[in-house]
């Protein structure tokens, strides 16, 4: 774990944050702020009223002054009803504003995450970073808020104390309130060691939420249950979830310790005090009713301090997750600038890979290397080549979800990098070899596919039965409007080979898209269907650019041009029967597949 020294310039940067969490709560509820600002301020006065009116009622009693003693009385009753409205409406403003706080700052962060690249989601730290910045969203801001607006009001209340104090003995004030600041100094180290406590073990803490997914997921079940995986793992979330305790046990215990033991100073210099004012009392140097305003003053002030010192240290803590927030919220999307080009170059082949290499981020391995490729307009490409050898690789790179570590991809003659994303991805329609199982309706997991058009039943029945899913559906009595998965009441589970159908006609959804990407689009699918499929592909991406993905040769001869990738680099191009020509890797996978069938 981290090692940082603990010093007022640490928590002067630390507390930086307060002002920007301020901002973002003034952007999401200015009302309910400036209500709570006026609450605050109310909720700092009154205490020093009922203070004060005691002290009146003391002296009226004295003065055996009946009536004036009940008027006093009711006057305090009057505040201690306004004042517990005070107090409620804060809670509730308190309440709503993090509600509110809640929903717009977890779409913050899910609005960021829209806005980064995919090779943010395939790194482990980012995910650290995620984790944590999730973890606080919630709660943290409100947090802020309310310690910020807690430490001006007791900052107010405290300055009335004083103001009541100070013609008594200004030195026994500096006393008292010196004596509370071990134990906060105390609190400010506790919150930074459990700060780092948390933030050091990211990582764990995903894969304790991770093993309790596989646990609880339709996803796992079958497996979990087959392979006699929940004792093994029920034990890992144990012992992993026992090591996090102790951690933080053992941070809780000397935390209570040392805080209980350094509030015995305060405690102790308050009757100190306490025991001075009694006897100057005894002594007629001290009217009752000033034995009771400055007792009452002196308690009250000192516990005002004490919370504005614990309000700091709050503020501290809180500052320091909220660190981890805006961390999150700054990191940088990373795609570069581009011209935002919408059409390319009349003539142009249709894409081009020139000289492309990739490594992904952290990797001292090629991906792809001295990669290129011209793929004409309206051609069907197939890529060959054994698990991990690039070609899902060549696929993101296409679909703009990487950019080239060196080389450039031309799309209609211009660079990738030059185009506007979303003129990209509206003429890319594409099924990825692990596309997404959404629990949505048949309805909304193939309207997905063109969310401009998700509405357009027409669209839809056509993506459907291009897709060959037309069958599936109906037999489903709720047709299109039937929920898939298990999450929701009512849900339909489907097979590999159904989900695969509606993840076809999803990518059929794009009629206007002229580059058509399936990586093993029929993976899933049995002999029949597959049939089915290929029957009408042909067909389907007429007039198209497509490039396929698949280990079954069948398919593979279909494409117009076939290309073998090796280690990253392209081994072998050319037409299937130029390939079986040729004798080389391709010809020799072809071979081992066909006697499979034999």
């Amino acid at each position: 774990m981290e090692k940082k020294s603990f010093s007022f310039s640490t928590i002067r940067q630390n507390l930086e944050h307060t002002p920007r969490t301020l901002r973002l709560t003034w952007g999401v509820a200015r009302k309910m702020t400036l209500l709570l600002g006026a609450l605050t301020i109310a909720g700092a006065l009154l205490p020093l009223l009922v203070v004060y009116v005691g002290k009146l009622i003391i002296d009226a009693v004295v003065a055996r002054d009946a009536d004036l003693t009940l008027h006093r009385v009711l006057i305090e009753l009057a505040i201690i009803v306004v004042q517990a409205l005070v107090i409620r409406g804060n809670g509730l403003v308190r309440q709503l504003l993090g509600a509110r706080l809640s929903v717009d700052l977890n779409l913050l962060i899910l609005k960021k995450a829209q806005s980064l690249e995919l090779r943010h989601f395939e790194d482990s730290e980012f995910y650290d970073r995620l984790t944590r910045a999730r973890r606080e969203a919630s709660s943290r801001p409100l947090s802020v808020i309310t310690e910020s607006f807690q430490l001006v009001q007791n900052v107010l209340t405290l300055s009335g104390y004083i103001a009541l104090l100070i013609n008594y003995n200004i030195w026994a004030v500096g006393g008292l309130f010196l004596a509370a600041l071990p134990a906060a100094f105390t609190e400010l180290h506790f919150s930074t060691a459990a700060f780092r406590l948390r933030n050091w073990r990211s990582p764990e803490t995903r894969r304790l939420n991770y093993v309790e997914h596989v646990l609880a997921s339709d996803a796992h079940a079958k497996e979990v249950r087959l392979f006699g995986l929940g004792r093994h793992l029920l034990e890992r979330y144990r012992a992993t979830g026992e090591k996090l305790f102790a951690e933080d046990r053992s941070l809780a215990v000397r935390r209570a310790g040392w805080s209980y033991l350094l509030s015995l100073a305060a405690t102790g210099a308050f009757y100190t005090c306490y025991a001075f004012m009694a006897v100057g009392a005894a002594l007629g140097r001290l009217t009752l009713g000033d034995l009771t305003l400055y007792v009452g003053a002196f308690r009250q002030g000192q516990l005002a301090f004490q919370s504005i010192l614990s309000g700091i240290g709050g503020m501290y803590e809180n500052n320091l997750y909220m660190s981890n927030l805006f961390a999150y919220l700054d990191v940088a999307p990373g795609g570069g600038e581009t011209r935002g080009v919408t059409s390319g170059e009349a003539g142009a082949p249709a894409i081009r890979f020139d000289g492309v290499g990739f490594r992904y981020p952290g990797q001292e391995k090629w991906a792809l290397r001295g990669v290129d490729l011209v793929i004409p307009r309206g051609q069907s490409l197939a890529l060959v080549g054994h698990n991990g050898a690039g070609k899902t690789t060549f696929i993101k790179l296409l679909t703009r979800l990487y950019a080239p570590t060196e080389g450039r991809i031309l799309l209609d003659g211009v660079d990738l990098r030059e185009w506007d994303e979303a003129a990209i991805y509206r003429r890319i329609g594409v099924i990825f070899q692990d596309f997404n199982r959404y629990q949505f309706t048949v309805r909304e997991n193939v309207g997905v596919g063109s969310i401009d058009n998700a509405g357009d039943t027409a669209r839809i029945a056509r993506a459907v039965e291009r897709g060959g899913a037309t069958g599936l559906v109906a037999k489903m009595p709720l047709g299109l409007e039937a929920p898939l998965g298990r999450w929701f009441q009512d849900g339909t589970e489907l097979s590999g080979g159904q989900w695969q159908t509606i993840a076809l006609a999803r990518a059929y959804m794009r009629e206007e898209a002229d580059i058509l990407v399936l990586d093993e689009p029929t993976a899933a699918l049995d002999a029949e269907a597959e049939y089915a499929v290929f029957q009408r592909f042909r067909e389907l991406t007429r007039g198209r650019t497509t490039i396929l993905i698949s280990h079954r040769f069948p398919t593979v001869r279909m494409a117009d041009h076939i290309v073998v990738i090796e280690g990253g680099t392209i081994r072998e191009q050319g037409t299937h029967d130029a390939l079986i020509a040729l004798g080389g890797r391709y010809a020799e996978l072809f071979s081992l597949q066909a006697r499979g069938y034999q």
